[in-house]
């Protein structure tokens, strides 16, 4: 009996001319997108069905360490624009503080000639805490999130903070492609104190949240094993930016740094900011965009 099956049997899209997550290679213009997680924990149905419910793209899905093999510039030739929602380098132990270990040679190497090739990134969420010890990439995303007391920008920072299920309002602040048709709306969510390099970033969206320490809790206290305290912790006030777009070196970018959960994935708001973003990344305008700000470090 039809009634009888099981979800788990049934695709989530609508088999119809225009349905994606297939295994044949697209044979169509719609922009393919490579998905790349793992480092972190998340609902993986909730959030892969975000791509397979936009019919208007094709997408592949691949995970850390094989990820690491299609950073270059023979790989991304296949895929318009790369989806970040990963946390690599990092080794979570229980009871003990994370180690943190640098991408290997060939994955520098082959992301860096990504960019000067002009790849979209669309980086979602955790995957700005990527590389903890690879400066290099607080530099690609636009932000600088830090496990522990550290260095940013050759300036001391105490370690970064979060804040669960935070309840706020997020607002369009640039006329943009990516926020086309997006008027404010209240999202629960996950957000971060951590250092936002305001002078290479074009903001698109702010939150009404009050990004000061008191209302965040500390990372070095999380990956010791204390979650959602703050102790003697303390840091300074915050960017409220919350989206933005910026370049690197001819490549353009995308940050959100919502997105942590389910309700976030299930808001057509959030949905309709990131089938904007993968849309603008991958077209002409974009890439002229990026070469006219074109970074050479």
């Amino acid at each position: 009996m039809e009634e009888d099956v099981a979800d788990y049997h049934r695709p989530r899209s609508k088999r119809g001319p225009r349905s994606n997550g297939g295994t044949a290679w697209p044979r169509d213009d719609r922009n393919h997108a490579l998905v790349v997680t793992r480092g972190h924990p998340f609902d993986r149905s909730g959030f892969l069905g975000v791509f397979e419910d936009n019919e208007d793209i094709e997408w592949s899905h691949v995970e850390h360490p094989a990820a690491q093999l299609l950073f270059s510039p023979d790989a991304a030739s296949n895929f318009d624009c790369y989806v970040l929602y990963d946390m690599p380098g990092i080794e979570f132990r229980p009871a003990d503080v994370p180690l943190f270990f640098e991408p290997p040679e060939f994955y520098v190497e082959g992301l860096e000639a990504m960019l000067a090739a002009g790849q979209p990134l669309v980086i979602l969420h955790h995957a700005c805490a990527a590389w903890p010890a690879w400066p290099r990439w607080s530099e690609i995303v636009g932000s600088h999130f830090l496990y522990q007391p550290g260095q940013s920008r050759g300036a001391a920072m105490p370690d970064s903070g979060y804040a669960l299920d935070v309840t706020h309002t997020v607002t369009p602040v640039a006329n943009h492609p990516i926020t086309a048709g997006i008027e404010p709306f209240t999202l629960v969510d996950e957000l971060y104190l951590a250092p936002i390099f305001e002078d290479s970033i074009t903001p698109l969206f702010v939150s009404d949240y009050e990004f000061v320490d008191t209302n965040f809790s500390s990372a070095d206290l999380a990956v010791r094993g204390q979650l959602n305290t703050r102790g003697d912790w303390t840091h300074p006030p915050g960017s409220n930016v919350v989206g933005w777009i910026k370049a690197a070196k001819a490549s353009p970018i995308v940050y959100l740094q919502f997105g942590d959960g389910p309700s976030a994935y299930q808001d057509p708001n959030y949905r309709r900011i990131l089938a904007n973003a993968i849309t603008w990344a991958c077209s002409p305008a974009a890439r002229t965009w990026a070469l006219e700000r074109q970074q050479t470090n």
